[in-house]
């Protein structure tokens, strides 16, 4: 598992065509290395557990411990309905003070992020398909299908690993996690 910041430090998430999977993705990417913070940039995001929001550091202005971590793990910062452009200052300032930050994008997103985005893609058949020829990280979905483009296909996650990373804990002994460790290596654009 990198301990230390590899040749990527802040990658962006983009997960299409499923709701659940975008609030997955980027809770096991973060939680694939040894400590990492995941910020939701999407408004209208999911409630994550945690103490604080994006909004309220827009707000009331970041403190210390929120500019670094205080301990190892995976740390999340739920949105609280404040737009990326009122936060890029204090997303710049998180990039440089944790080892490793996931900013979860919504799918529909069309925000200029300067960091590599990473796009998630479920494997469905046929129609539910999504058309997609660049690298991607590909979601098996328990059917038969093969991604058209280059890419880690990440084994389907346990019930234990969904539940788990949704309130809050981190299980390092999951297959679905661990096959995340990779996509911090990959030349992602």
């Amino acid at each position: 598992m990198p301990e230390e910041r590899g040749p990527v430090s802040v990658l962006g998430v983009m997960t299409y065509q499923d709701g659940v999977l975008s609030a997955l993705a980027p809770l096991g990417l973060a939680a694939s290395v040894q400590t990492a913070l995941m910020v939701d940039l999407d408004p209208s995001g999911p409630p994550y557990p945690g103490d604080t929001t994006l909004a309220r550091l827009v707000t009331d202005g970041p403190t210390t411990r929120d500019l670094q971590p205080s301990r190892t793990g995976l740390a999340v910062l739920r949105n609280g309905g404040v737009a990326y452009s009122e936060a890029e200052q204090i997303i710049d300032a998180l990039g440089d003070g944790w080892p490793f930050v996931v900013l979860r994008l919504a799918p529909e997103d069309q925000t200029r992020l300067f960091v590599p985005i990473v796009p998630v893609i479920p494997l469905f058949p046929g129609l539910l398909s999504v058309p997609w020829s660049r690298p991607a990280v590909f979601q098996d979905t328990g059917f038969r299908v093969r991604p058209a483009a280059p890419g880690p296909v990440l084994p389907r996650p346990s019930r234990r690993t969904v539940g788990g990373l949704l309130e809050g804990r981190v299980d390092p002994r999951s297959r679905w996690i661990k096959a995340w460790q990779g996509v911090w290596e990959l030349p992602w654009t």
